[in-house]
């Protein structure tokens, strides 16, 4: 895992999940607390790709997250959060480049990542890390109850 100069990046675990949920509070993500977000929920998915499950800490803080998921053709960028006293400091970019290598050691060499069309910073980070902005593509998205 890669070392900046005030932070360093490691893989998280279960023990990382209620600062995981502040962090994603402080920084602004909304929650889905009752599903996909739950502690039992993120426990299943990190049992099974625990690598997939990245933090930047500053000391003891949890600063940064992402989660990485794969279908085995395309890699997917998610809960990509920084605290606000920590941005503009290269977290989000290393974090992105941490999801991507590790993605790239499963095969994956297309990366995604949905972003709310309000959210102008992560627009334009990933504008800067060479992501492609698809304006012809429409996301869908059916679900079994509000909190999945």
């Amino acid at each position: 895992m890669e070392e900046k100069d005030f932070f360093k990046i490691k893989t998280l675990t279960i023990n990382d999940y209620d600062r995981m949920v502040k962090l994603w509070e402080d920084a602004g993500l909304p929650t889905r607390l009752k599903g996909r977000d739950s502690k039992a929920s993120i426990e299943a998915q990190m049992k099974a790709r625990p690598e997939f499950f990245v933090g930047a800490f500053a000391g003891s803080q949890l600063i940064g997250t992402v989660i990485a998921s794969s279908d085995g053709r395309k890699g997917w960028i998610n809960r990509l959060a920084v605290h606000p006293d920590y941005r503009r400091q290269g977290v989000a970019k290393t974090l992105v480049a941490e999801t991507e290598r590790i993605l790239r050691g499963g095969g994956v060499v297309i990366f995604s990542a949905l972003i709310m069309e309000n959210n102008k910073a992560s627009i334009e980070l990933f504008k800067g890390l060479g992501y492609e902005e698809l304006e012809f593509v429409k996301y869908f998205s059916k679900k079994d109850d509000d909190e999945a």
